[in-house]
């Protein structure tokens, strides 16, 4: 009888070493570590973040795990929750997209704090850490079509990764890891909802509700709860109830041949992924050409289907909120000409309701290509032309987003994007000590020296 799905993958995560892995691959795991953390700095002081800080500092528990920016301790299913969200609350935190979506910073703060708990060496992270992005991304080829256009959220990928990142360094045995993804994926499937139309918090919060699912699922294993075996493959699991057409090949074909994590991309704006390349057309179109908000007569965005269903559905061009804004590409793109760059303030409330802003994302249009269609995911394309009242014409054609691994955010990049979100917090001192500890963390005696200068120093 063949080995189930969860079992395969149980197996691989358990054997893999930190031994096998190419210098490549580790210094992509800091470099993403490095990123994750200026994201969580960023996000920490956002209203939901610090709703879920309240509600766990009422609840208290054993002091097991950090939460990064405030150094309070709390119990590691605790402390991962709030650290996941603090990275995602941005959006400013890394994607892949094939099929589906997905954030696989999201599952840090699994290895950072489920590593404290556990006592684990900094080596052990980053395995941790690399079976994290090795799972989540495959678990994005997995479904053909993705889940996303199955109209389930992405969260859905991430309850079956979670539990191994946790169970690998809680040292479950296989049957204890291949009954904690049985367990996990058994609940916290999420909805599109959360992502269409009018956005409110659950937008950002989904997917650090199903890491935080994983760590309970491997402490309920490691306690001999039972989970189901074919949680994949079996009568009525995932490949049954959402429909057919499955790449088993994609999931547990190869394991271990290359890295998932060199495929994977960064942010260069904390805004929807599919908004990234249109973003940066714009702004060199308006730079280039020296152009300004009154100069505007139409801007007509070329792009794929699934961006116009997203990002220019009739709340989009009202966006009330952060969240429904950052998804918003007329508001993007209005505000990348008002203001010639895109960052976090952004969608602060004053610039949610400038009249200059209300008067111009309304000549902001979508449309949709079957040939762009065709070209993704293997291209992210976008052709942005600029009519102007003088009846001028400016057109800007991309194939890739800054980040991408085929234009990589260099070194350079992340400093900037690292000191811009930790400058509130953090000294230049303290800047460069994060820094220098994360990208020689492997030398440390144990993840609680890393977790120890995560922390604000102002």
């Amino acid at each position: 009888m063949s080995l189930s799905i969860s079992r395969q993958m149980a197996r691989f995560a358990l054997e893999l070493q930190y031994d096998d892995l190419p210098g490549d691959v580790i210094r992509e795991v800091k470099r993403y570590l490095y990123d994750s953390v200026g994201c969580a700095f960023g996000g920490f002081h956002t209203k939901d973040v610090q709703t879920i800080a309240k509600i766990y500092r009422h609840m208290e528990g054993l002091p097991e795990a950090t939460v990064m920016v405030s150094g309070e301790q709390l119990p590691a299913v605790h402390a991962t929750f709030i650290n996941s969200l603090a990275i995602r609350a941005l959006d400013y935190n890394d994607i892949y997209w094939r099929e589906d979506p997905a954030h696989p910073s999201d599952l840090i703060p699994i290895a950072l704090n489920v590593g404290e708990m556990t006592g684990a060496t900094v080596r052990e992270v980053i395995v941790a850490i690399v079976l994290a992005y090795e799972f989540e991304q495959r678990m994005c080829e997995f479904a053909v079509p993705g889940l996303r256009e199955r109209k389930w959220h992405h969260a859905t990928i991430t309850q079956f990764v979670s539990p191994i990142i946790a169970g690998r360094l809680m040292q479950l045995t296989e049957d204890q890891l291949v009954n904690a993804i049985g367990i996990s994926g058994s609940h916290s499937h999420t909805i599109g909802a959360p992502t269409a139309g009018k956005l409110t918090m659950m937008k950002n919060t989904v997917d650090p509700m199903a890491v935080q699912a994983g760590v309970f699922a491997a402490l309920m294993a490691r306690e001999n709860f039972t989970g189901t075996e074919a949680i994949f493959e079996g009568k009525e699991g995932l490949m049954d109830v959402y429909g057919p057409d499955w790449d088993e090949s994609k999931l547990i074909g190869g394991l271990g041949e290359s890295f998932k994590i060199l495929t994977c991309s960064m942010k260069a704006f904390p805004t929807e992924a599919l908004t990234h390349t249109h973003i940066t057309a714009t702004l060199q179109a308006v730079i280039e050409n020296d152009l300004y908000p009154e100069d505007i007569e139409e801007v007509r965005v070329t792009t794929l289907a699934r961006a116009v269903d997203i990002l220019f559905d009739p709340y989009k061009y009202a966006p009330e909120s952060r969240e429904t804004a950052d998804h918003s590409l007329p508001y993007c793109i209005a505000r990348a000409i008002i203001d010639r760059q895109i960052t976090p303030q952004s969608f602060d409330d004053d610039k949610l309701s400038d009249p200059l802003l209300k008067t111009l994302i309304h000549k902001i249009k979508g449309e949709a290509s079957a040939e762009f269609e065709a070209m993704f995911p293997e291209k992210q394309p976008s052709r942005v032309v600029i009519r102007t009242t003088k009846g001028e014409q400016y057109e800007v054609y991309l194939e890739y987003p800054k980040g991408d691994p085929r234009e990589p955010m260099t070194d350079a990049d992340l400093d900037n994007k690292f000191q811009a979100l930790t400058a509130p917090h953090l000294s230049e001192s303290g800047q460069q000590r994060i820094k220098e500890t994360i990208y020689d963390c492997e030398h440390l005696a144990g993840i609680g020296q890393l977790m120890n200068v995560l922390v604000a120093d102002r």
